[in-house]
């Protein structure tokens, strides 16, 4: 008699998986869809960090994938979030259903999943009307394979054929991609194509092989370029997951079912889109929290001392010592690192100064949490310090009940189990793409820097006998004015990755930036600031839009969580109220949507002189500010301002 496959433990303790079945069985998967996040990342925790995600996780994605997001609580959709997502290609692609819808509910989206027909890619992208137009779809999934290619080439064929056709499809896909991006507003995949062995060896010689090679990466090189020219185009280079998640398809189903791109290499890119939709969506993470003691390095610095722990020297340590350079390689394109760690502090501090073996120091971490306190409360310690969220957190650390400590009280900490096997450590941290983004600024690569500067604010606060005191000695210089072209990306991602201080928490890519600063109706103003300890760079930005009355829009205003509380946002839109008086503007309109982490700027508007007029049948809330001289606010006087609206709209 068959058995259907269960994860209950050895002790007896139900599996995440049988846990999500319970949840569909008694009909309430969709009311507390919040649970799902934390289930599905057990399962993740359980596949093979360099191969393809575990089958279980697969199995789940499989049962959610009969979830319907319109049956989910309006209450619970808000908080998650549904990404729509088209998808089209040349070959069988119902294996990447039940894969995607794991890795977006992992992530906490809903997922709306649009499927093309099959062999329908061309077809779609041509004709405005397709699903991949219609739906809106936030992300567009065009998932080719190598017989997109093959199948052009005449019988029997020489390399100069497959050069001539693979040439002409570049092509088209160029201009099919300049199609989709003035017609639809979403976000554009790719992916490489990987070259079918079997294909290789038709060729007999070894010359014409190695053109062949040469000629199918300069294809996909081709394909690569397209994501570096535009920025709605996001490219899956398939190569990488091929070598890490096997065969690129089994010749049976690829020959009865045309099944080009197998199951695990669709699980593996599944993963991929997964990432991709978090970096648009503003849920990549900023801070990378690790371990010491067989995490960064191989020992216990309490039982075994500084001379008796290693990140080099041994085959263990060498090991650490690669580990450690992969997380130093994060720090150095702006993630922020932190420790937590069961040890005491001096010995800690010691090591990291003056160990030979470490390759990371102690000038590389913005907050060190060396103590015998619960994990968990440093953790909440390290993100209140830091001015952030939880969420924006990654612990990775090699003890299992460490791991379930955060992982049960911070479900928002994203968790990499480092325990068992050191070597596969540097895969299990990099697996998940947590910290992701589109395009890498300048702004990135000082971050770390700018926040070892706030230890110096936070003395001075300190010290200072109140808080205006301690304002009037930071030295606060404050300049708003339209972006240049070299601050668009960074206004991009100020718009993904702002969540606290973000009053409407629209999304908006560098061409999104780029139309509005061309637009002769939009101002997006740029904020920067500095003070006594240094620049703090481009820290905000303030979207307005003109109506044909002259009346301004506040379509956004975000400001980083590093400048809260200094007067810089009361200072910009005092200028702005001022700017739009001064130009004529009967009044000034802006809009405020909440959200689970926006709270903090709930009273904003109204401090600063608006009325609340109305609410939208989204839930934000509409303001109105009418400009009369004496309602009119000033910069707070602490605050140096230079603003400037030079090619306004008129």
């Amino acid at each position: 008699m068959a058995t259907v496959a269960s994860d209950t433990t050895a002790g007896g303790r139900t599996g995440p998986l049988d846990r999500l079945r319970a949840l569909h069985h008694e009909g309430r998967l969709a009311r507390e869809f919040l649970q799902v996040p934390a289930l599905l990342a057990e399962l993740a925790a359980a596949g093979d960090p360099a191969g393809a995600p575990s089958p279980d996780l697969v199995r789940a994605g499989s049962l959610l994938a009969r979830l319907d997001p319109a049956d989910v609580p309006p209450e619970v959709a808000k908080v998650t979030g549904t990404v729509t997502v088209a998808v089209t290609g040349h070959s069988t692609l119902s294996g990447l259903t039940s894969p995607l819808t794991a890795e977006f509910a992992r992530h906490g989206f809903l997922l709306d999943l649009r499927s093309g027909d099959f062999g329908s890619w061309l077809r779609d992208l041509q004709d405005t009307g397709s699903e991949l137009y219609g739906a809106r779809a936030d992300i567009a999934l065009c998932v080719l394979d190598a017989q997109a290619v093959l199948d052009e080439l005449p019988h029997p064929w020489l390399v100069e054929d497959a050069e001539r056709v693979a040439t002409a499809k570049l092509a088209l896909i160029g201009s099919l991609v300049e199609r989709y991006l003035a017609h639809a507003t979403g976000t554009l995949v790719l992916n490489t194509l990987p070259l079918p062995r079997a294909h290789t060896r038709r060729l007999v010689d070894a010359r014409s092989r190695a053109r062949l090679g040469v000629l199918w990466r300069e294809f996909n090189a081709g394909l690569l370029r397209l994501a570096g020219a535009h920025d709605r185009v996001h490219v899956v280079d398939l190569d990488p997951l091929v070598a890490s998640c096997g065969p690129v398809t089994e010749p049976r189903l690829a020959a009865y079912a045309r099944v080009h791109l197998g199951e695990e290499l669709l699980a593996c890119y599944a993963r991929e889109i997964g990432h991709l939709a978090r970096a648009l969506r503003g849920r990549t993470r900023k801070v990378l929290v690790v371990d010491l003691d067989n995490t960064l390095w191989d020992g216990v610095l309490g039982d075994d001392g500084p001379e008796g722990i290693a990140a080099s020297t041994t085959y263990r340590g060498e090991a650490f010592g690669g580990f450690q350079r992969a997380v130093a390689q994060l720090g150095a394109q702006g993630v922020l690192l932190a420790v937590s760690s069961k040890n005491d502090r001096e010995p800690v501090l010691q090591v990291l100064r003056d160990h030979p073996d470490m390759a990371l120091r102690e000038r590389d971490f913005v907050r060190i949490n060396a103590n015998w306190e619960p994990k968990d409360g440093n953790l909440l310690d390290i993100a209140r310090c830091l001015n952030l969220g939880v969420d924006s957190l990654v612990f990775a650390d090699d003890s299992p009940f460490e791991c379930g400590l955060v992982a049960g009280s911070l479900p928002g900490v994203a968790v990499i189990r480092l325990d068992g096997e050191p070597a596969l450590h540097i895969e299990r941290l990099l697996a998940d793409g947590w910290f992701d983004v589109p395009e890498l600024t300048a702004e990135d690569r000082a971050r770390a820097e700018r926040y070892r500067t706030d230890a110096a604010r936070q003395d001075l606060q300190e010290s200072a006998g109140s808080l205006a005191e301690y304002l009037a000695g930071l030295g606060v210089e404050v300049s708003l004015s339209p972006v240049r072209e070299h601050e668009i990306a960074r206004v991009s991602q100020v718009t993904l990755r702002t969540n606290q201080f973000n009053l409407t928490t629209e999304r908006l890519r560098q061409a999104d930036v780029r139309a509005r600063r061309d637009s002769g109706r939009h101002l997006v103003l740029a904020i920067r600031s500095r003070d006594r300890f240094g620049e703090n760079g481009l820290v905000g930005a303030v979207l307005v839009s003109i109506a044909d009355d002259g009346d301004w829009m506040i379509d956004n205003m975000l400001l980083s969580c590093r400048v809260f509380a200094r007067g810089i946002e009361e200072s910009c839109l005092a200028a702005v109220l001022r700017q739009a008086r001064d130009t004529g503007a009967g009044a000034v309109h802006a809009r405020y949507r909440p959200t689970a982490k926006n709270h903090r700027v709930r009273g904003l508007y109204p401090a600063m002189g608006f009325r609340e007029t109305s609410e939208a049948a989204d839930g934000s809330v509409l303001f109105r500010h009418d400009l009369t001289e004496g309602s009119l606010p000033t910069a707070p006087e602490h605050v140096r301002l230079s603003a400037g609206f030079t090619g306004r709209p008129h």
